[in-house]
């Protein structure tokens, strides 16, 4: 573990709502500059799925993204409070957007999204075993739902047809753990 080489001089919160926090700190950087530096506090891990069938078909979740101006095929995704069981957000999450209700549940990997300007977590996760029910998506979203086999789901990540990044790195790695079984 290294130290620390930043120092903070000042700190302000020039954003607050209910999903994150903005901070602009006044800073003396590694090397001994003075700056600012902009911090995003997200107040909800960011939390992925990979549902997997016995056919070896992924459900994807598409939908326009409004930062981005355009539609993103994504796994099924969204947030959990920091202080909630981040498995049972996930099980809210698969529920709501495609309906299905998993019995086995294995958590695939943890990742920062953004760690030059945020402390976003995610927590993405290996679903199997399915009962389905009716899809209960939040106001917020306008989502369509496909099937596709994994391997299609990963030549979409190959042709950059899945860019969002819990979703690109939830696929690869689901790859990798079926390629050395």
């Amino acid at each position: 573990m290294e130290e620390n080489p930043w120092q903070i001089l000042e700190s302000n919160a020039i954003y607050d709502n209910p999903w994150i926090k903005i901070t602009e700190h006044q800073v003396i950087n590694p090397t001994g500059g003075k700056g600012i530096y902009g911090e995003v506090h997200f107040k909800n891990y960011a939390i992925g799925i990979i549902a997997l069938d016995e056919d070896d078909k992924i459900w994807l979740v598409g939908q326009y993204r409004f930062p981005l101006k355009a539609y993103s095929w994504e796994i099924p995704e969204g947030g959990g409070p920091l202080d909630a069981n981040p498995l049972a957000s996930a099980k809210r999450e698969l529920l709501e957007e495609t309906g299905l209700v998993a019995q086995y549940w294995e958590e695939l990997l943890r990742m920062h999204l953004s760690n030059s300007v945020s402390d976003e977590l995610a927590i993405i996760y290996l679903a199997r075993d399915f009962e389905q029910f009716e899809a209960q998506p939040e106001e917020t979203e306008e989502l369509v739902v496909k099937k596709v086999h994994f391997e299609e789901a990963y030549q979409m990540v190959l042709r950059g047809e899945i860019t969002d990044s819990m979703s690109v790195a939830a696929i690869l790695r689901l790859k990798l753990i079926k390629a050395n079984l």
